[in-house]
């Protein structure tokens, strides 16, 4: 299965950051360890959501997808919890 996730920084909730994996825990665990450049400044990171898809082109396709401005509203819209609920 191929994977589309979407993380944000426990330290600091504006800083959000959208991937693409074939293991999500052994993802997360590697941007939590800074292994990865661009989320090290921002770790320690938690997981929102993943979407699970059966073909990596459809997982990288939703990746770009909610990097778009209409993918944030969907974020937004469907994914994100509002905190005052």
């Amino acid at each position: 299965m191929f994977y589309t996730y979407f993380l944000r920084s426990i330290n600091n909730q504006n800083e959000t950051y959208i991937g693409f994996t074939t293991d999500v825990k052994q993802r997360l665990d590697a941007h939590n360890s800074g292994k990865s450049m661009y989320t090290q400044k921002d770790k320690p990171w938690k997981l929102e959501a993943f979407f699970c898809f059966d073909t990596e082109l459809k997982a990288l396709r939703f990746e770009r997808y909610l990097k778009t401005n209409a993918g944030k509203i969907f974020l937004k819209r469907y994914v994100i919890s509002d905190k005052t609920e």
